[in-house]
């Protein structure tokens, strides 16, 4: 019994790290790409795996030709809004799911998991409509529009509450409590763990959305790293050293926040038994 277990156990271990290899590469690939010289990535025969010759250069040439102070400011700022908005009605609607007995109570949550199943693509008309009418092109407001409120956001807050025994609730009526004092001294603190799985799912979603910023701002000013990024591409030539350059950069802020919430990653994950 014991060795049928060390075989299984190797047999999983090759499979993950067989798996976790693949996921690697094209990372590996991005990095040894961001030093290369542009004769050396589009060179077939012999293949180049390793710059001959380190291009260090290639990070001063995208530092000059892209204005990353904006870009970070930029998307940061979309993000930090994006995270608050969906905090605070994905809370409160999803309380309001788990908890609370109004009329239309399952139609609408019905509408909340339809929304998540139809692709986003289809709300793209209505609401840069929304955005042109209002006069928020070009500005961090247009950014956010699309992330004031998040369907995923009340499901995955919606789960956390349900989680939660009835019976604190009970003691908090017992003791005068009303429904906001319940909602906000009792049951959002313990909440706190899925609010911040839901900060970190949203950050991801929108550091790395590309077609609303590209939509809804053209102007290179006012748009995030993911479209100043898709920009770089010319019509009729390609710079890959530089757009592999200009990507490491832009991905550097998202891997440092997954190294320190990675715990908050797969508890978000496992709660929701969502993906990314």
């Amino acid at each position: 019994m014991k060795s049928k277990n060390i075989i299984s156990n190797t047999i999983i271990y090759i499979i993950l790290i067989l798996v976790s290899i693949t996921m690697l590469v094209p990372f590996l690939w991005m990095f040894l790409t961001a030093f290369k010289s542009v004769s050396e990535t589009t060179q077939v025969d012999p293949f180049v795996i390793i710059p001959k010759v380190w291009k260090v250069e290639n990070f001063s040439n995208v530092i000059k030709a892209m204005d990353f102070v904006r870009l970070y400011a930029n998307t940061i700022m979309m993000v930090a809004l994006r995270i608050l908005c969906a905090i605070i009605t994905s809370t409160l609607s999803g309380y309001a799911f788990a908890r609370l007995e109004f009329k239309g109570k399952n139609l609408m949550f019905a509408l909340v998991l339809l929304q998540m199943m139809i692709p986003v693509q289809i709300f793209i008309i209505p609401q840069y409509v929304m955005v042109s009418n209002l006069h928020m092109t070009n500005s961090v407001l247009g950014l956010l529009f699309p992330g004031v409120v998040s369907a995923f956001g009340a499901f995955l807050m919606r789960q956390a509450y349900m989680q939660l025994p009835r019976d604190l609730e009970e003691a908090a009526r017992l003791d005068g409590c009303s429904i906001p004092q319940t909602f906000y001294f009792i049951m959002a603190p313990l909440a706190k763990s899925s609010m911040i799985a839901l900060g970190i799912f949203t950050a991801v979603f929108a550091y790395k959305d590309l077609m609303w910023p590209m939509i809804v701002c053209p102007d290179n000013r006012a748009t995030t790293l993911a479209s100043a990024l898709a920009k770089m591409n010319g019509q009729y030539s390609q710079k890959y050293p530089e757009l592999m350059m200009a990507a490491l950069i832009s991905c550097v802020p998202m891997i440092i926040i997954y190294i320190i919430f990675q715990k908050q990653f797969i508890e978000g994950i496992a709660t929701s038994g969502g993906k990314l």
